[in-house]
Order: C-alpha cells, then sequence, then structure tokens
C-alpha cells in the first residue's frame, strides 16, 4: 500500500539540450509503496527525466527530494547510494563479460568469487521466473537476454525505487506477466516504482497513478482507476487519435523468395532454425509470430546476408542467396531493406547523426572519387518531417536521440532505399501509440507499392490485424501458416508453444 510520503518528488525540473528544451518546468511525485507509469510520445522527455534521477543528466533548474530531503543526484553513484536503481532502454552492458560479471560489475561491497556470484544469479533468476546463463557473455545474448540481465542487476542491488524504461519491449507476455508479479511484490514491500511504458493496456494493469508529458512538459497526473486507454492518448497526443490498422487487399502477389529447408545455428552451435521452408511475396505482409528465441533474429538475419547456414536455400529467380554478403545479394538485384531488433548495436551508428547513417545505404555506389553529402542530407530532414523525428540537427549523433526516434530513423532510412523486400524486426518497439500507427502505415504503403514486407512482432492483436499471412513459429521450427483475417489468438499462441496445424485441426 501506498504511504503519505513521497519516496521522489521532483518541482520544476528543466533540462535543456542546446536549442531543445527536453524537460520544461516537470513535477513529479512518486509514494513508497506505489507504481507510477510515466507517459508521453517518443521525445516528450521521459526518459530525460528518468536520467536525472538516475545521475546521468544533471537538471539546469528545479529541486529533486528523495524521501523528504532535498538532494543533488550528481552521478549513478549518488543514485545507487540513494537507493535507486534504474533499466535503461538502451542496454548498459559489457559485452565481454558474462551475466553474472555484468550484474557484479559496479555493485557496491565486496567482491564475491565469481563460483559464489554464478549461483547467487542463478537463484535469484529462478526465483523470479526470468532465466539467464550466468556464464553467458553479452555478446552472445539476444536483446531479451540482455533485458533479463538488466533487471537482475537492479534486483541483486536491493534497491527501494526503481526505474524501469520500456522494460517489457523485448519481453514476451508470459515474461511480462512474470515482471509484473514482481513488481506487485515489491510494491507490497514498500518499494517505489516508475515505469515507462507505451503500452496502454500495461499501465493498466500494472499502475497506480499516470504522469503524462507532452512536448517537455507536464500535463496531467490520474489515477489509473478513473481513466482509460482512450483518454491517455488523448492526452499524450493533446487530440484525438484512430485507433485503426488498416489492411489493404493483396494485388497479384507473386513469390520474390522461396526459403527451402533452412538450417541456422547459433554461435554456441545450438541449432536456432531448423529445416524450414516458406515463401515470401510480393505486395504482401507476411508476419512472423513466435516467443522470443524461436528463431525469429536468425531468420531475419539469413535472409539479409548476415548470418550464415548450415544447410537449405533462399532462392530468388531460382539463384541461391546463402553465402552471401549483403552487397552481393543487393548487387544481383535483391533490394533488401532490413530493420533489426538490436537498432543501436546492428541497425545504426551510435555516434553518426542521420545523414552519415543515411549514407551507409549509398556510399559505394557508383558516382566518382567523392562522396557528396547533401543527397543523404536532404532525405535525413525529409525524414525528420515526414516521420515527426525529435532530434536538435540531422547531424546530431543517434544515440543522443529517444528509443523512438531512433527507430524511426532507422525504419525511415530502409524505406528511402527503395526495398523489394522490407524485413522488420519489432519495428514499433519502443513507439508511442501515434508513432506505431505511423509505422504500420508506411509498411501498408510498402505493400501497397508491391514491397513484400516481413513483420516480426510480439503482438498477437496487432500482427493479426496487420498481416496477410502469419508464420508461426516455435524453437526454431515453423509450426503452421495462418491467415491473418481468420486466425484467432487461441489458435496463434497454441501454435508458438508446438501445437503444429495438424494438432489444432
Amino acid at each position: 500500500m501506498a504511504t503519505s510520503e513521497y519516496a521522489i518528488e521532483c518541482r520544476g525540473i528543466t533540462k535543456t539540450f542546446g536549442s531543445v528544451v527536453a524537460n520544461d518546468q516537470v513535477d513529479l511525485t512518486v509514494r513508497y509503496g506505489e507504481v507510477l507509469a510515466l507517459l508521453g510520445e517518443n521525445g516528450s522527455g521521459k526518459t530525460t527525466l528518468m536520467n536525472m534521477l538516475s545521475g546521468i543528466y544533471h537538471p539546469d533548474a528545479g529541486t529533486i527530494k528523495i524521501a523528504g530531503k532535498e538532494v543533488t543526484i550528481g552521478s549513478p553513484e549518488d543514485a545507487m547510494v540513494l537507493g535507486i536503481g534504474m533499466i535503461h532502454q538502451h542496454f548498459k552492458l559489457i559485452d565481454v563479460f558474462t551475466a553474472s560479471e555484468n550484474i557484479a560489475v559496479g555493485t557496491p561491497g565486496k567482491r564475491l568469487p565469481a563460483r559464489v556470484m554464478r549461483e547467487k544469479v542463478k537463484e535469484i533468476s529462478h526465483s523470479i521466473g526470468l532465466e539467464i546463463d550466468p556464464d553467458r557473455r553479452a555478446f552472445e545474448m539476444s536483446v531479451s537476454e540482455k533485458q533479463t540481465v538488466e533487471i537482475l542487476k537492479v534486483l541483486y542491488r536491493g534497491q527501494k525505487i526503481l526505474i524501469l524504461d520500456e522494460p517489457t519491449a523485448v519481453l514476451t507476455p508470459q515474461e511480462t506477466d512474470r515482471l509484473f508479479d514482481i513488481l506487485r511484490s515489491m510494491r507490497e514491500q514498500g518499494c517505489a516504482i516508475i515505469i515507462i511504458t507505451h503500452k496502454l493496456n500495461e499501465v493498466m494493469a500494472i499502475s497506480d497513478r499516470v504522469t503524462i508529458l507532452r512536448k517537455g512538459k507536464y500535463i496531467d497526473t490520474v489515477n489509473t482507476s478513473e481513466t482509460d486507454e482512450k483518454k491517455l492518448t488523448e492526452l499524450m497526443v493533446g487530440r484525438p487519435v484512430s485507433l485503426k490498422i488498416n489492411r489493404p487487399d493483396v494485388v497479384n502477389p507473386q513469390t520474390i523468395l522461396k526459403i527451402v529447408d533452412l538450417t541456422v545455428r547459433k554461435p554456441d552451435g545450438t541449432l536456432a532454425i531448423n529445416d524450414i521452408s516458406f515463401e515470401v511475396r510480393t505486395g504482401e505482409i507476411l508476419g512472423v509470430a513466435g516467443i522470443a528465441g524461436s528463431g525469429q533474429k536468425e531468420l531475419c538475419e539469413c535472409i539479409a546476408g548476415l548470418c550464415p547456414a548450415e544447410k537449405g536455400a533462399i532462392l530468388h529467380q531460382k539463384e541461391n542467396l546463402v553465402g552471401k554478403s549483403p552487397r552481393e545479394i543487393i548487387r544481383r538485384g535483391v533490394h533488401l531493406g532490413f530493420v533489426p531488433e538490436d537498432r543501436l548495436g546492428m541497425g545504426l551508428v551510435a555516434s553518426m547523426g542521420m545523414v552519415g547513417n543515411m549514407m551507409l545505404k549509398t556510399y559505394d555506389e557508383p558516382k566518382g572519387p567523392f562522396i557528396d553529402p547533401a543527397p543523404a542530407r536532404r532525405r535525413a530532414e525529409d525524414l525528420v518531417e515526414r516521420l515527426e523525428i525529435v532530434t536538435p540537427s540531422v547531424d546530431t549523433p543517434v544515440r543522443l536521440m529517444s528509443g523512438g526516434n531512433v527507430q524511426k530513423v532507422l525504419l525511415g532510412r530502409e524505406i528511402e532505399s527503395d526495398p523489394q523486400v522490407l524485413i522488420t524486426a519489432y519495428p514499433v518497439r519502443g513507439l508511442d501509440i501515434n508513432s506505431s500507427y505511423t509505422v504500420y502505415d508506411l509498411l501498408n504503403e510498402q505493400k501497397q507499392k508491391g514491397v513484400a514486407v516481413v513483420f516480426i512482432g510480439e503482438d498477437l492483436d496487432v500482427l493479426m490485424a496487420l498481416s496477410d499471412r502469419i508464420l508461426v513459429m516455435c524453437h526454431g521450427e515453423v509450426t503452421g501458416v495462418v491467415d491473418g483475417r481468420t486466425a484467432t489468438k487461441d489458435e496463434i499462441a497454441r501454435l508458438m508453444v508446438g501445437a503444429g496445424e495438424e494438432a489444432l485441426a
């Protein structure tokens, strides 16, 4: 139960980056024994505000009180001492360290022996139902495994104020349920919890109150029991928003890629994809559903030429693309657009601005001895306007943008390359509702142009509303391909856990 004492009390918090006002006189309060949801569109200042509470940024104006005492949070170490733990949207892991080593790094107190630390990590992960191999190195992990390590890191330190920035973006529904059970238990134990999420169903399920920001300004704080998703959306956007996904009819679909008996292994030698076959058609959105780790990542990367296949074929006009690099695939006339799930780790160069990242797709096209950045700059400026990307300039490093704006840059760049096949892995992860529907509209535009779109998603409602066909994977195998217009959530969910089409029939 929430107490009357505020765990956090922010008053008049202001933060600017050059000409951009990220937070403008923002107020925020959180009580012990309470879950507060922080809502707002991409670029509304949510993460900036939380980064000031975690010691990464420092406010230009305003005051912060922790447990009634005014404090100055000058570093992440200060935040840790004050009992504040933050799970960031962009992971703070050391790639060459194991899970247990990443959890131990920066933890106050005497360093435990490696064997004892591994056992503690196993114990905590098992107790909360978020399993992780303590000896697995970060660079070998999937995005969801990295997120699990971040959660375990904060839980291991036992902090009483917990901030979670899009913690469920890479979790399955089952993992999300387990995480929420953990958060409810921590709330009952008197912890103060702030959660940033764009998933309004999660806001309604886990929070006690909701604070809304818009364009860096504080808008309102409402009790969750006294509002609904429609009202929250209007508060975020400032106007009514239509929450309907269109699905244009498929016109004259033609097979552009044929995947035949494809088998792919992970770096550790275990099977990621086991002997799967299906077709990708023009003018169609092929949804891919499956519990995280079912082979979706390896499937995307293998089609894009980034991951080797042990056997099988990816046929384009009877030519096998397996074993060819992304550049060789493009030179053979297959124009691929690829939006990976790890947008800063694989999709973009974090230290470069939009212009530089746009040029990565075209730098080696024949155009003389010099590279002219002007066309890339024009495309970047057009994307800023068309997709409403919030950034000080097209030269600002993308690592300084919010997660949602980074995703817009990546998706926009791939669409600008006029692909024949567009592969998108969780393209609306971290996006607010308005931006998510913009992405759905963009994918439908590509579909109507005759592009073959592969859409890997985790929200079954979205998959069923957007996709023409849905390919379902389980443990690296295809358990069924269903019609997006007629399939049910129960049917897809059963296929996701391995009940094949024959069993369903």
